[in-house]
């Protein structure tokens, strides 16, 4: 691997214990791998995590990312992402419609899209400084989706990226890219998925019936899984912390499968131990299985709808139908997305916003202007988002807003009283997610706060004074006669000390194994 060169990497050749498995030519043992220095603070159990886990300052600090879902199915660019599952559906509209524009499955299958995926005008660096331009602390790019095809330059997998369709590095030239701008790197990685998602090619002919072709994978039933398949995707899980250092590691649904998790719980222990090693937090995250105490819960195109004692995270994507890039998408409204943003932030959460690159490794117009514009947004509230963390409650207003997974396509209509709080020290952030002529925030009325005093009231992006009155009502204040922003207003408050503390505040405190909204 020529794009990289860690001490990671350098590991992984010298220092791994290697087996032969019947699916990958150097396979990591996963029962005698350690970390580089041999650290064991960590193991596989939930309890002792939770004892010894502190999630990391830089991503309770961010609170804003950058999801990249390109691959081998950004070719097709047809329906979602789950093209090469469905293109073997029979009767689907994704079947039906490579039979007709591709031809018989025997004769085109997915395998052949990837000669086409040639990524000719992919610049990394380019999408890097797009992404601090949109104001991501983070980038997370897909690994390796459900289509087995890895983005990036695998020992263990032979249909990659280096090897097969762009010749080129994918991840390694991200990772290069994102930290050279000063950004966290992370990846997602789908394998597991990948065992049972091109099963319904084995129910019609089709090129998946060839076996040696592992692309396709182990062609199981839906959701099934075996204790072979199981080590195989933690040695694949161990290569990528190996080679890429990732500070983040997002999962997709079925790694709380019965069999996967003992594997899983193994992972965790490994990753966390390397951590140690390398001096820096990380952080790993699930949809549903896992307590929300020893990683990063993660809510799929939706949001809670409370404000939880520990941190989450809500991923969705700019498009609302698909993750990856598929012809006549819709894209959200930047203003939707920077509400769903500070809605998000005021209970403790973070948004993983998803892009979906065609397959040259260009990002649309559209989606660039989105993320630039929030981008213009952050560059004037941003004040009111990194580094702050959560008051007793996270906001007030009689608008409810979506809440739990696959509900955010919808954009919420709030009005001058929908409110969101967020605080840093001594200073309180009221954003008001509607412009108006004035607001009367009640949670700060003169008995809620009767032992701090108001020092300052501005409007973040504005030089206008502020007209401010407090009573038994709450404090009312008047906008400026010109909006800042184009939406989503930040009054800054100073009082002359701290006004709430999130952990004795109204945050859930339950410890959540099994979610599902």
């Amino acid at each position: 691997m020529k794009t990289l060169k860690t001490k990671g990497w350098l590991f992984a050749i010298i220092s791994i214990p290697l087996f032969i498995s019947c699916n990958s030519k150097n396979v990591i043992n996963i029962d005698s791998v350690k970390s580089p220095k041999g650290t064991e603070v960590f193991q596989p159990d939930w309890s002792n995590i939770a004892q010894n886990y502190q999630f990391p300052e830089w991503f309770v600090d961010a609170k804003f990312g950058i999801f990249i879902h390109w691959g081998v199915y950004s070719v097709p660019a047809f329906g979602t992402v789950w093209y090469p599952r469905e293109m073997y559906q029979k009767d689907y509209r994704e079947y039906n419609h490579h039979r007709a524009t591709y031809g018989e499955h025997t004769k085109f299958g997915y395998k052949d899209f990837i000669p086409m995926f040639k990524a000719e005008k992919f610049d990394a660096a380019q999408w890097a400084a797009l992404f601090k331009k949109a104001g991501a602390k983070y980038v997370v790019p897909v690994a390796e989706h459900h289509d087995g095809f890895a983005m990036y330059d695998s020992d263990l997998n032979d249909w990659n990226a280096v090897k097969k369709g762009p010749k080129k590095d994918i991840i390694g030239l991200l990772k290069q890219a994102v930290e050279n701008e000063g950004l966290v790197f992370g990846l997602s990685t789908h394998r597991a998925e990948n065992a049972w998602f091109f099963s319904g090619g084995m129910e019609f002919p089709s090129d998946v019936q060839d076996t040696t072709i592992t692309l396709y994978g182990r062609r199981l039933p839906y959701e099934t899984y075996t204790e072979d398949f199981a080590k195989e995707w933690l040695a694949h899980t161990y290569e990528l912390i190996n080679k890429y250092e990732p500070k983040l590691i997002w999962f997709d649904w079925t790694v709380n499968n019965p069999v996967l998790m003992p594997y899983f719980n193994k992972f965790l222990a490994y990753y966390y131990n390397n951590a140690l090693d390398w001096g820096t937090g990380v952080v790993v995250n699930t949809k549903q299985g896992y307590p929300t105490n020893i990683q990063v819960w993660d809510i799929e195109r939706g949001k809670s709808d409370k404000l939880m004692k520990f941190p989450w995270q809500t991923d969705t994507s700019i498009g609302k139908h698909s993750w990856s890039y598929v012809d006549g998408e819709e894209n959200k409204t930047p203003e939707q997305i920077v509400h769903d943003l500070v809605d998000i932030v005021s209970k403790n959460g973070a948004l993983l916003l998803n892009i979906g690159p065609k397959a040259d490794g260009t990002i649309t117009d559209e989606q660039t202007a989105v993320l630039l514009a929030i981008g213009e947004w952050l560059n004037v509230n941003g004040e009111a988002i990194y580094g702050t963390r959560c008051w007793k409650k996270f906001g007030e207003g009689e608008t409810e807003s979506t809440k739990g997974s696959f509900t955010d396509n919808t954009a919420t209509t709030y009005t001058i009283q929908d409110i969101r709080f967020t605080t840093k020290e001594n200073d309180f952030y009221a954003i008001v997610l509607k412009w108006g002529e004035e607001t009367v925030i009640k949670s700060l009325n003169s008995e809620a706060i009767a032992d701090a005093k108001i020092l300052n009231i501005q409007m973040l992006g504005s030089d206008e004074k502020i007209v401010w009155t407090q009573t038994g009502e709450g404090l009312k204040l008047s906008f400026p006669k010109s909006k800042p922003c184009n939406f989503a207003y930040s009054f800054k408050i100073t009082f002359d000390k701290k006004v709430g503390e999130h952990l004795e505040s109204e945050a859930s405190d339950e410890v959540l194994k099994h979610v599902i909204l």
